[in-house]
C-alpha cells in the first residue's frame, strides 16, 4: 500500500516561523522538530520568551540547565500546557513536565519531558481515499546537571533524546518513513550577583546557553538528514526590591540559531552564501558568516526577546513582554502578557499572546504552568 502525506508538509510549515512571511522576501533557516524552540512555560511565555538569566525556577531545564545551581529549595516538580496554533488547526497541544533534586549545596539535577501532539491527521491514497488517520507526536527527554562553580557562578549540561514521528510509517514516493531519531546536548553559564541601584538593593544575571547541539534528523532512509534547531541563547536580567513588598525585574534575550542559512542558486550553483551540506561542528561555525547577504544578514538572524516581571509580596505577579524576528526569517514579532500567584510551595502562572498583526496563526495563543517546591511536598508529607 502506497499512502500519500497531506498533512506532513503542512505540519512543518505550521510549526516553523517560515508560514508568517510574504515569499519574495524570504530566507528563513528551516530545521526539523521546531518544537523544541518553542517556550514551554508560563512565567517565560509571558516576558516575551526571554529566560537564559531571570532567577531559576523549576522549568530552568529548558533555558538554561545551569541556573538549577542557586534555585532555592530541595526539590520541585512543575507541568506547563498549552493549546497551539488554535486559530489555524483544533488539536495541536503542547505539554513539558520538569522537576529537580538538589544534591548538596553546590549540586543539582534534573530532568524534563517536552511533549507536542500534532492533532489528527488524515492520510490518503493515490485516489485521495482516505486510508487511516494518524496523529502524529514529538517529544524530547532530558537528563540534566549543574554545578556552582564559584561564589557566583554556575555551569550546567542537559542530554537530550529526541523523537519525532509524523507519519506512522507511511510511504512518501514509494518509500517507507520512519521516526526521526536524534540525540543533543545543551550547555550553560550562569552569573548572578547582588547590587544596588538608587539605594535599593537588587541582584543581576548573565546567562548563555548553547542548546540542541547534536545529530541531524531523517525520516526515511532515502531521505537527506536535516539539521535539528541548534542555538544560541544569551541575556541579561535585573531585579530591584523597592521595599519588602515589591520588586521588578527585567530581562532581555539574544537568540540565534546555529544552523546554515540556505544560500542563493543559480541552478544547482551556489552564488552567494555557503553549501548547507555540511556536517554538525562545521555547520555550528559557518551559521556566523554563511549568511548570502553578509554580516547584515546575519544580523537579521537574532531574535530578540523584552520581559518585565514585577512582584507582590512574593505572592502575585504581573508580567509583560515582546518578541521581535526580522521579516526575513520569519517575521514572528508579538506582545506577551501575564501573571503568577503564589500561596505555600504551590505555584500557577498563565500567560497570553498577542501577535502585532491580525489573523495570525499564534494569535491567543494560552499557557498554564502549575508547580510545587520543597514545601508543599513536606506539607503533603513527602519525605525530603
Amino acid at each position: 500500500m502506497k499512502q500519500k502525506l497531506p498533512g506532513f508538509l503542512l505540519l512543518i510549515i505550521l510549526l516553523s516561523p517560515i508560514s508568517q512571511l510574504y515569499p519574495q522576501e524570504l530566507n528563513a533557516i528551516q530545521t526539523v522538530v521546531p518544537f523544541l524552540t518553542i517556550a514551554p512555560d508560563s512565567r517565560a511565555g509571558g516576558m516575551g520568551d526571554a529566560g537564559v538569566a531571570t532567577s531559576p525556577d523549576v522549568y530552568s531545564n529548558h533555558w538554561n540547565p545551569a541556573k538549577f545551581a542557586f534555585i532555592e529549595g530541595k526539590g520541585g516538580v512543575g507541568i506547563s500546557y498549552s493549546p497551539w496554533l488554535r486559530n489555524l488547526v483544533p488539536d495541536i497541544n503542547i505539554a513539558y513536565l520538569s522537576g529537580y533534586y538538589r544534591i548538596d549545596l553546590k549540586q543539582v539535577v534534573s530532568a524534563s519531558l517536552l511533549y507536542s501532539s500534532l492533532g489528527d491527521v488524515p492520510f490518503t491514497d493515490n485516489y485521495g481515499n482516505l486510508e487511516r488517520t494518524f496523529k502524529p507526536n514529538e517529544l524530547a527527554f532530558d537528563l540534566g546537571y549543574s554545578r556552582v562553580f564559584a561564589d557566583h557562578f554556575s555551569g550546567g549540561i542537559a542530554f537530550r533524546f529526541i523523537y519525532s514521528n509524523l507519519t506512522g510509517g507511511a510511504y512518501s514516493g514509494g518509500t517507507a518513513t520512519r521516526p526521526g531519531i536524534s540525540f543533543a546536548a545543551d550547555i550553560g553559564g550562569y552569573y548572578h550577583n547582588d547590587i544596588s541601584l538608587f539605594s535599593k538593593d537588587g541582584e543581576f544575571g548573565l546567562g548563555l546557553n548553547f542548546s540542541n547541539i547534536g545529530s541531524k534528523m531523517s525520516y526515511s532512509d532515502g531521505q537527506t538528514s536535516d539539521f535539528i534547531p541548534m542555538n544560541m541563547r544569551l541575556g541579561a536580567a535585573g531585579t530591584l526590591n523597592f521595599n519588602n513588598f515589591n520588586k521588578m525585574t527585567l530581562a532581555v534575550d539574544l537568540n540565534k540559531l546555529l544552523v546554515p542559512t540556505p544560500p542563493k542558486y543559480d541552478g544547482t550553483e551556489i552564488v552567494a552564501g555557503k553549501d548547507p551540506n555540511v556536517s554538525v561542528p562545521i555547520a555550528i561555525f559557518q551559521s556566523f558568516y554563511d549568511a548570502p547577504g553578509g554580516f547584515s544578514e546575519e544580523l537579521h538572524e537574532i531574535t530578540y526577546s523584552f520581559g518585565a516581571e514585577y512582584w507582590y509580596n512574593n505572592q502575585f505577579a504581573i508580567r509583560g513582554g515582546y518578541f521581535h524576528e526580522n521579516a526575513s526569517k520569519g517575521n514572528r514579532k508579538y506582545f506577551t502578557a501575564g501573571a503568577g500567584f503564589r500561596l505555600k510551595g504551590f505555584t500557577i502562572d498563565f500567560s497570553y499572546l498577542m501577535p502585532t498583526v491580525s489573523n495570525h496563526p499564534l494569535a491567543r495563543t494560552l499557557r498554564f504552568s502549575l508547580s510545587f517546591d520543597s514545601n508543599a511536598f513536606k506539607r503533603a508529607g513527602i519525605s525530603e
